[in-house]
């Protein structure tokens, strides 16, 4: 018996979901072909044509209610996923991590049609990821780059067909870093002495926090705001930052696991703030904003306890690494897709010591295959 066809879905902006194209059908003329175009197939990740990809982990929801069935769902999504076949195992790693920080995907729900032969398609553009709720897509390769021509021809296209499709091409680099943060895949073992070299130096850091407690400082004028710190690298710049706000404060800390600890099997908050923050002016202090996974989590999880106004204060901002739509109202300093160390920012629990931040740069392992 046939599935019966899915409701339209509408997008996190409102933007109702294409209905599902016919692989073979005939591309129509005018305007209507160009909509018709638009309208991308969607597919399970066993291949099969469906009106709507199938989610893997829990439901979307909305408000503090999320993370409770969050948890309730979560074995479920994990089941789900050990069952996925993916195509390579970056793939299952990248799935991994999205499940960890709690994050609805699709693997590859919609196939994009580039090129037509009269009235058959002949090729298409099918993303790895898919996140509902950032309306996002990702795709994945590990292959050396200067062998992805291809791929980047057909991600090209991709942008000028759907121009309001949002895509996203993560390269062997970017995976490797990636997932090297959290001490998996080939980087993670890689023996790295000193740094290459310093990208602030002392005074400068000295400096800009100056200027980010200044602001602070105008911007909560007869307020008492609470500073969370998120440990354990946030500490230096803490210390530093709040000596340079010059009104009453009250200062917190929070503790969460990390990716790849034992003792989790999702994101979960291991130290708490113990201020009330309802009604109160709260501050977010992070050392380092890059995927924006752990961020978007603390974010709410402090909005769920009611404060009047909450932001986010991060030393650095590592955007182009950027998965998850987080805002950061104070930024000390935008940096590039490098190893960062120092001022509080480890590699492998070392060099938090040193009074600059400074940049690694470890030999990065050659590529493996894919498909």
């Amino acid at each position: 018996a046939e599935a019966p066809q899915a409701a339209p879905s509408r997008s996190r902006r409102g933007r109702r979901a294409p209905r599902a194209a016919e692989e073979g059908a005939a591309p129509p003329e005018g305007d209507a072909a160009e909509k018709k175009r638009a309208a991308p197939l969607l597919k399970r990740g066993d291949g099969r044509a469906t009106a709507q990809g199938a989610v893997i982990g829990m439901p979307s929801q909305s408000g503090a209610s999320r993370r409770g069935s969050r948890r309730a769902g979560r074995r479920k999504g994990e089941q789900e996923n050990a069952a996925k076949a993916f195509m390579h195992p970056s793939e299952k790693e990248f799935a991994d991590l999205l499940d960890y920080y709690q994050i609805n995907y699709l693997y590859e729900p919609r196939s994009f049609p580039l090129r037509w032969d009269g009235s058959r398609v002949v090729e298409m553009f099918t993303p790895d990821f898919y996140l509902p709720e950032y309306d996002q897509y990702f795709e994945l390769t590990t292959m050396k780059q200067n062998l992805v021509t291809q791929k980047n021809r057909k991600l090209r296209r991709v942008r000028e067909m759907y121009p309001e499709v949002n895509v996203q091409l993560l390269y062997r680099k970017d995976l490797m870093r990636l997932m090297g943060k959290y001490g998996f895949g080939p980087l993670a073992g890689v023996s790295v002495e000193g740094t290459e070299r310093t990208l602030f130096d002392e005074a400068r850091v000295r400096e800009r926090v100056r200027e980010l407690g200044a602001q602070i400082t105008l911007d909560y004028a007869g307020e008492e705001p609470v500073l969370i710190g998120v440990l354990r690298g946030v500490v230096v710049f803490m210390a530093d930052l709040m000596r340079a706000v010059d009104l009453p404060v009250q200062v917190e800390f929070m503790e969460i696991t990390h990716y790849g600890e034992e003792r989790q099997e999702s994101i979960d908050v291991i130290r708490d703030v113990a201020t009330d923050l309802n009604g109160r002016h709260a501050v977010i202090i992070e050392d380092i904003a890059d995927t924006g996974l752990t961020l978007r989590y603390l974010t709410e999880h402090l909005q769920a306890k009611g404060p009047a106004s909450l932001r986010v204060c991060a030393l650095l901002d590592k955007s182009v690494r950027r998965m998850a739509d987080v805002r950061l109202d104070y930024v000390g300093f935008e940096i590039p897709d490098e190893f960062v160390i120092g001022y509080g920012l480890d590699y492998g629990g070392r060099y938090r010591n040193l009074p600059y931040i400074g940049i690694l740069q470890p030999q990065e392992p050659k590529a493996v295959a894919q498909r």
